[in-house]
């Protein structure tokens, strides 16, 4: 059985490979999601959803609030930090699904007009007519979130077969929502906390709704990195997923450090607001030039990772993001030394030209050690995320050599690395009490060797090895911490799903491994 995904000549080939044809032996390979949706990770997408709601709902109070007290400026600059993010994201969430329900109808064979005109075309007809209203809206976010989470409840409710096909519907719909609202808090939610802020130095004064938008925007901030790591790192078979306890406290980790971040922008902005915008684009053009440089493999298209990596260069702004595969302990260090060195020079030159009329020296002494004590707090919860609760193991432990990566990840079955290469685990070893003798047995009078009387038992007949179907992608793995084609790729992503609901068996994904010369040749006359 093969298959190959649409849109156009261009799409790498994918193939169903039954057991008997082999293809279960090739590297490369990632096994389809094995772990079992459980109602913490519900709860987890309950609270995102409210995240979501809190960030945006403050903006908007806000803002009309801002209206309504006359200060138009201030109503302007919110309100523009709400509607332009909100409009990209929505118009890339609708995009994603114009293609995702137009290949499922045209697949299905709803591109005739005997089916347009009938019920399934009224159906297809309110769909779209729903989905456009839930975009102009500005609601794409909350119903991708609700379809998450049906999708998990829909796996853990359904049969075997049905299960895991729902399980992996719901990790490509949580990929989706993990990247839209990356998206939309860096563009959203980081400039308003920087605006407010900058009010509030300004006027002298904190308002409850200032404080209230402020706080949403940055627990909405370090809410999403976070969850976009976790999301990344249950996807894929090669990594250790992050547990809830690492995923909180690497919220903490980012939510001081960028509101130590934000604060130092707020006070430079409200006294040098020219050289504030300098500054800001001058270092997202070293951020992005030094990510362009690091070579990133994220996307498909070489214009879409330049465009994936001017939004990165804005999230670095504000905080750390690997885009990078390695130990990136000492990339962080060097982002993390010139970010402690640019909070402090704007910070102190704040401290020197600030209005004295407006605000007290003590006032200034406060901010600048909140400032100072916001980051250390934020750096001290980033070694307790890799002393304690890194996925790969803590930084150091009894055994290991202050190594993060020191534990390796489960090898994905049908891989060489399933030769086997320790004693059974149903074979005990030998220990040296047993190979060396109890005191006083090498004297005993049993002879060293002797002739067993009987035949030995013959061995009990051992079940056969069941071996699952195959589907083989035309493509190299992308490097962690990119996503996975078949999550980027929605071409593959369709065709994968095609096929799993038709395989009797769970199958696993395999990827072509450039290393081999005999399999790249067999995958080019396969094309």
């Amino acid at each position: 059985m093969a298959a190959k995904s649409d849109g156009g000549g261009g799409g790498p080939a994918v193939r169903l490979e039954s057991p008997e044809s082999g293809g279960g032996r090739r590297a490369g390979g990632a096994a389809p999601p094995a772990r079992r949706y459980r109602l913490r990770d519900g709860c987890w997408v309950l609270c995102a959803l409210l995240v979501c709601f809190a960030d945006g709902a403050s903006d908007l109070w806000l803002a009309a609030h801002y209206y309504v007290r006359g200060q138009r400026w201030w109503f302007g600059l919110t309100l523009l930090f709400v509607l332009l993010p909100s409009l990209v994201v929505q118009l890339l969430s609708f995009r994603w699904f114009v293609y995702d329900f137009a290949a499922g109808t045209k697949d299905s064979g709803g591109g005739t007009k005997d089916s347009a005109r009938g019920p399934r075309g009224c159906c297809r007809l309110c769909v779209w007519l729903l989905q456009g209203l839930i975009h102009l809206l500005q609601l794409g976010q909350v119903w991708r979130y609700l379809r998450t989470l049906y999708l998990g409840l829909q796996s853990r409710w359904q049969a075997e077969h049905r299960r895991r096909h729902f399980y992996w519907r719901m990790m490509f719909e949580s990929a989706d929502i993990s990247m839209l609202r990356l998206l939309e808090t860096f563009l959203k939610s980081a400039p308003q906390l920087v605006l407010q802020l900058s009010i509030m130095v300004q006027q002298n004064s904190i308002e409850p709704l200032q404080g209230l938008s402020a706080s949403a925007s940055l627990v909405s901030l370090a809410w999403m990195i976070a969850s976009y790591q976790k999301v990344l790192r249950d996807s894929r078979e090669d990594k250790m997923p992050m547990s809830y306890k690492g995923a909180v406290v690497q919220i903490l980790w980012h939510l001081f450090t960028i509101a130590a971040r934000a604060i130092a922008f707020a006070l430079f902005a409200s006294v040098f607001q020219l050289y504030f915008g300098i500054f800001i684009v001058t270092h997202w053009c070293i951020m992005t030039f030094w990510i362009i440089q690091g070579e990133t493999d994220f996307c498909m298209s070489k214009w879409e990772e330049i465009i994936y990596n001017m939004v990165v260069g804005i999230i670095y702004i504000f905080c750390w993001f690997n885009v990078k595969e390695g130990r990136s302990r000492y990339r962080m260090c060097i982002y993390y030394i010139i970010t402690l060195s640019e909070n402090a020079a704007l910070t102190v030159l704040w401290f020197l030209y600030y209005d004295r009329k407006t605000t007290s020296d003590f006032d200034a002494l406060i901010l600048v050690c909140v400032v100072s004590s916001s980051f250390a707090l934020g750096i001290f919860f980033m070694f307790i995320y890799y002393c304690l609760l890194h996925p790969n193991g803590p930084m150091f432990s009894p055994r290991g050599g202050g190594c993060i990566f020191r534990q390796q990840p489960a090898p994905a079955p049908g891989s060489p690395t399933e030769a086997v290469t320790s004693p059974p685990r149903s074979l005990p070893r030998t220990t040296g009490g047993e190979r060396d003798g109890a005191p006083g047995e090498r004297d005993s009078c049993v002879p060293v060797f002797q002739v067993r009387p009987c035949a030995p038992p013959a061995p009990a007949a051992r079940a056969p090895r069941t071996e699952r179907p195959v589907i083989r992608i035309d493509l190299p793995r992308k490097k962690y911490p990119a996503w996975d084609a078949h999550f980027i790729d929605r071409r593959l992503r369709k065709t994968i799903l095609a096929l799993e609901y038709a395989s009797p068996t769970t199958p696993r994904l395999q990827y072509r491994t450039p290393g081999l010369p005999q399999e790249v040749l067999e995958y080019e006359t396969t094309v």
